[in-house]
């Protein structure tokens, strides 16, 4: 059987995320249905298992429900997790962090699908793994956490599934983090890393400076 593979790339329309975004999410959730579609579409099928680690409104799992599959979340924030109940009552959802994922989560995971919360390495000290509060965090220790978290991500796959993560590189006008090459080079140390999807979006988008869809399964 031959593998299953992502399509190298994927047109996000500005317009149709906005719309779709909760009216509680912030100006930075950019994380689109369609971008969820067409990964379900080429690396699940109807009633596989679906996890995101960082559900934040449910994207990923109402998607997933919509099309059959399985859907798990885990979402650090009592409020996210009860508006990702709500978009999708066939899911469960936790509520805890990320980091605790292998505890949470007991099942083979056909697909985990997620997009982190975002860090730059200059001028941003707030924890983005702790709802963005605190301000001692560092970039190295974000790198760390998340480290932990896809770590955790790749161990609970069944047979020929697949990690993705949404991540993109940031340019706030005064500094670049490459932090979608950072997370590439931390899943290619835990595990396979496989070619990237581009994110193509028809308008400019905040701070984005390269998206990507990074694809990586288990050794």
């Amino acid at each position: 059987m031959t593998p299953r593979q992502l399509r190298p790339y994927l047109t996000v329309r500005l317009e149709q995320a906005l719309a779709e975004r909760h009216p509680a999410a912030d100006e930075d959730v950019h994380f689109a249905e369609s971008l969820v579609t067409a990964v379900l579409e080429d690396l699940t099928q109807p009633g596989d298992v679906v996890l995101d680690p960082f559900a934040g409104f449910g994207t990923t799992l109402r998607v997933a429900a919509r099309m059959g599959r399985q859907a798990i979340g885990i979402e650090l924030i009592a409020s996210r997790c009860e508006i990702a109940r709500t978009q999708a009552p066939e899911a469960v959802v936790h509520q805890g962090d990320a980091r605790d994922l292998a505890t949470l989560v007991s099942e083979p995971i056909n697909l985990v699908l997620t997009s982190p919360p975002y860090m730059t390495a200059l001028g941003h000290p707030e924890d983005p793994l702790a709802g963005y509060t605190g301000s001692n965090a560092t970039y190295a220790a974000y790198l760390d956490w998340l480290r932990q978290v896809f770590g955790q991500a790749l161990g609970v796959l069944a047979p020929g599934g697949h990690v993705v993560v949404n991540v993109a590189n940031i340019d706030d006008g005064t500094h670049f983090t490459p932090l979608a090459w950072d997370v590439g080079r931390i899943l290619n140390d835990l595990g396979r890393l496989l070619p990237e999807t581009f994110v193509l979006w028809d308008q400019p988008w905040h701070d984005l400076a390269g998206d990507y869809l990074l694809v990586a399964r288990a050794r």
